[in-house]
């Protein structure tokens, strides 16, 4: 048995150490708003946090995440009310939305170690994450509308 912390809970997971992360989340957990896209780190569907940083959760093996926070998209925040999430909702960035978990949490993980991020940033902020959809510029927007709600500057 593993001992994790997902969203803020302590979970005992029976698991082999070396199954991915993402499968335990998905399979074992049933937190099944992070996707498989990949399976090889390429696509950003899998992103969840690690002790606040984001990391691809289908090449992560569960055992690196024994004694350290995970936070899913489920975690988040209680009520849909982070900024990230907030500034998704106002600006209707998903299309078909498998992506956007991975997405939210990259951009989640952006805003908290860049307040104000530069298109520059953003761009090499989320480069790993891809849309099918091609909704680049609304998640662009959006990441900026989050870090004016973040800074309290609502409109």
């Amino acid at each position: 048995m593993l001992t994790l912390v997902v969203n803020g809970q302590s979970r005992q997971v029976d698991a082999p150490p070396e199954m991915p992360l993402l499968w335990v989340l998905r399979e074992r957990l049933r937190l099944t708003g992070t996707k498989y896209g990949c399976g090889v780190a390429l696509c950003g569907a899998c992103t969840v946090h690690l002790d606040g940083q984001p990391i691809r959760s289908c090449v992560t093996p569960v055992s690196a995440a024994v004694g350290r926070r995970v936070t899913t998209i489920e975690g988040l925040s209680a009520r849909t009310d982070h900024p990230v999430q907030r500034a998704w909702i106002e600006l209707d960035v998903p299309q078909c939305g498998y992506c956007q978990s991975g997405q939210i949490l990259s951009a989640a993980a952006l805003l908290a170690r860049t307040p104000a991020p530069t298109d520059a940033d953003i761009d090499d902020a989320m480069g790993g994450n891809l849309c099918r959809c091609g909704t680049y510029q609304r998640i662009r927007a959006a990441i900026h509308r989050a870090a004016a709600l973040a800074r309290g500057r609502a409109r």
